[in-house]
């Protein structure tokens, strides 16, 4: 070749663009090498031109080997996986493919640019990867995430991050991260783990079943306590329970009611996000609110009509009815399922047993006189556990008909 001819490198810039392009489609990221000599006394920009290139180094940072099952575990759960990177998207595409991430669409950093607010928010549903993305279009992907429709959380460890960390709903990055990264997030993992996240996700789904619990507990045992209290007050010449009653029966009531933080959950209650829903809350504490109270008021009926009780007996037969039910009932609210298929802890059930065994038992100790309480004859008590029975049995039922109505 002579000195002086022109040659055509487009074929050559062609060979290692297309290398470029193999090695991103394996998964490395790849850095450019070239060289040209300069006086080292004196450099300038106008020097960092015509340089020779020289290769890539390729460099590769292999996904941890159970990142497809904990992927295929929080899909399961209803979460859906994004990647937002700034690697080429021949990377990017290599990576999801690797870990297994469905891969519907690639959005490009350019492609977005070009796109509206309104676009991308009609758009970001459709795509789980983004790559080739710059710092200040993460935040504005988490928006349009938030736009469309979805509760998001965004994991970043970056100062590139600290906008994206803090737009998104939940912030989330790791003990390694940049100060400003985690000063920016909600919750730092110590362990930079998908893991993690997903076992985060499942105690929380879990806390939030439990609390429901609760609620659906407290808000229907006093709206039918209410009624129960308020009506029977008017129809009798003597208190139904007297102050120190009243507050025994909220005492022994609450302790089934405690070990509900550590209950089993039901898997359909954690394989789905779910949010609070007043109206359900509502609609569930007037159905068990009033099935509460009708039983209440077949307690009333039994004790005054047909047992033909005094003041005393009155008062001990409606607090161990009234106990033992709430304590009962536990059982049944805790879970959608029947209580057959469903089992609770073992710390609620053997609170549950306790708290009916000792209430059947206070009327017979000395606390009996202190308490204001009087022990009753074998046909009270079992008349009483019989309209426990049919409590819960009741409850069983309503609850069956309830939620196959009532969506949650």
């Amino acid at each position: 070749m002579a000195e002086d001819q022109v040659v055509d490198i487009e074929p050559i810039r062609q060979q290692i663009q297309q290398k470029f392009e193999d090695l991103g489609s394996q998964g490395f990221r790849t850095l450019g090498v070239a060289y040209r000599t300069v006086n080292t006394d004196h450099i300038t920009l106008k020097d960092e031109i015509n340089f020779t290139f020289l290769g890539y180094l390729a460099l590769y940072d292999p996904p941890k080997s159970d990142i497809k099952a904990t992927i295929t575990d929080l899909a399961s759960l209803g979460v859906t996986l994004k990647m937002i990177t700034g690697d080429s998207h021949a990377v990017a595409a290599s990576i999801s493919q690797q870990v297994g991430l469905l891969q519907t669409k690639l959005l490009t950093g350019s492609e977005i640019q070009k796109l509206s607010d309104g676009a991308l928010v009609n758009l970001v549903n459709q795509v789980n990867i983004f790559a080739e993305i710059e710092p200040n279009q993460k935040e504005r992907i988490i928006v349009a995430l938030k736009k469309a429709g979805n509760v998001v959380g965004y994991m970043g460890d970056g100062i590139n991050d600290a906008s994206a960390l803090y737009a998104a709903d939940v912030g989330i990055s790791v003990d390694t991260a940049v100060d400003v990264a985690k000063e920016a997030a909600d919750i730092v993992l110590m362990q930079k783990d998908l893991d993690v996240l997903l076992g985060g996700i499942k105690a929380g789904r879990t806390t939030f079943a439990n609390t429901l619990k609760y609620v659906f507990m407290a808000t229907s045992a006093n709206f039918g306590n209410m009624f129960s209290m308020a009506g029977v007050s008017l129809m009798l010449p003597f208190l139904p329970l007297l102050p120190k009653q009243i507050l025994l029966t909220n005492l022994l009531t609450d302790f089934p009611e405690m070990t509900i933080a550590a209950d089993r959950v039901d898997p359909e209650l954690v394989s789905k996000p779910r949010r609070w829903n007043i109206h359900f809350i509502s609609k569930f504490m007037l159905v068990f609110g009033l099935l509460s109270s009708v039983f209440d008021y077949l307690t009333f009926g039994a004790l005054l009509f047909l047992l033909h009780a005094d003041s005393a007996q009155f008062r001990t037969g409606w607090f161990m009815e009234s106990v033992i039910s709430a304590s009962m009932i536990v059982l049944v609210i805790r879970t959608r399922q029947s209580i057959f298929h469903s089992k609770p802890s073992p710390y609620l059930f053997s609170a549950t047993m306790a708290i009916a065994v000792i209430t059947l038992i206070i009327p017979y100790t000395p606390l009996a006189s202190v308490l204001g309480f009087q022990a009753l004859p074998l046909s009270f008590v079992l008349i009483l556990m019989a309209i426990v029975a049919l409590y819960v049995t009741a409850a069983e039922i309503v609850k069956g008909i309830f939620y196959s109505r009532v969506k949650f």
